[in-house]
């Protein structure tokens, strides 16, 4: 008999309500309650997806094995705590606290208690990175971008930990090298925050990556570019596209290229193969949700553990305080 792990939802802005919808069909899980401080929230969502509303996080936790936190950045930290300290398993949207040193501390804490944090970086699962894996990657530079036109929802936070973030994480698992040297500019347009950010991320081992995120765009962009000796890659996150160039010996041949062309560079005859991998279509969120309660069953390890929200945290920290530095 498959294993169920019992689930909550705190938060039930729009995100949150996705979260409740996936747990709602997991096969795996039982969305037991869902909890907001607005009671026609819970109330309203408790009933869309035939659940219990709860009135009060405590009285949730008596009747769940694990949480998803999808609550305004500024209370997962306070959240999150209550849970781990009821021995309660916890998904944490991104960014995981709002301080590295709040991390720090729900990290200790869920070791001390023997739970899980996993943290919601959902790119990761992104179809179009999803390729990635098949080849041997170590980029000399990575070039990103994050664009999106003005809304309101997320405003409560800097543009470098609403959006950048997400890339910084993706960045951080490509390269997997210690940070080197950070510079950072942005500038305030929309709100009293950084709207637009670019970041020039130098690591130990010599990789470079460029980061820009806006989010008073006139249209949404989200790609990036990997470059490294023979293989230029490229994403588009929002069309799911991902093309792979590969320069190789005019001896070899690439059974998966679908073009090819000559290439003659320092007296060597050489080919470029140009690649358009298959995308699956998946959903990224669902992926993720799944991973948490499989991860709670210990069928397997979380895809962002809380360490490495952390450490995107970090990086994200030290990008925006290098902004205000410049910016007074």
């Amino acid at each position: 008999m498959e294993e169920i792990t019992k689930i909550g939802v705190v938060g039930l802005g729009h995100l949150g309500h996705h979260h409740a919808k996936h747990f709602a069909k997991l096969g795996s899980a039982k969305l037991v309650g869902v909890y907001d401080i607005n009671k026609r929230k819970r109330v309203e969502t408790a009933l869309k997806f035939k659940t219990k509303p709860f009135e009060s996080l405590e009285a949730l936790l008596k009747k769940v094995d694990a949480v998803s936190i999808v609550t305004p950045t500024q209370n997962h930290n306070k959240t999150a705590k209550i849970c781990i300290e009821k021995g309660k398993h916890v998904f944490i949207e991104k960014p995981i606290t709002e301080t590295v040193e709040e991390a720090n501390e729900l990290i200790a804490l869920a070791e001390t208690k023997g739970t899980i944090i996993q943290v919601g970086h959902i790119e990761r699962l992104n179809p179009a990175l999803l390729p990635l894996a098949n080849f041997d990657i170590n980029p000399k530079f990575i070039e990103v971008q994050r664009l999106a036109p003005y809304m309101s929802r997320g405003t409560d936070i800097p543009v470098v930990l609403d959006l950048m973030i997400h890339d910084i994480d993706l960045v951080l698992a490509i390269v997997r090298s210690p940070v080197k040297q950070i510079h950072a500019s942005g500038v305030s347009i929309m709100t009293e925050s950084v709207d637009i950010a670019n970041a020039r991320i130098r690591f130990e081992n010599g990789t470079v990556a460029s980061i820009t995120s806006s989010r008073v765009a006139k249209d949404r962009v989200r790609k990036m570019k990997v470059f490294q000796r023979d293989l230029y890659i490229t994403i588009d996150f929002l069309i799911g596209l991902t093309e792979v160039y590969r320069a190789m010996d005019a001896s070899k041949t690439d059974p998966n290229a679908i073009m090819s062309a000559p290439l003659k560079a320092n007296g060597k005859h050489r080919q470029i193969f140009y690649e358009k991998p298959t995308l699956k279509k998946q959903d990224a969120l669902k992926m993720e949700l799944e991973n948490f309660v499989a991860s709670v069953q210990g069928k397997e390890k979380p895809i962002v553990d809380g360490k490495a929200g952390r450490e995107a945290l970090d990086i994200a920290m030290q990008i925006h305080d290098t902004i205000l530095e410049d910016l007074h």
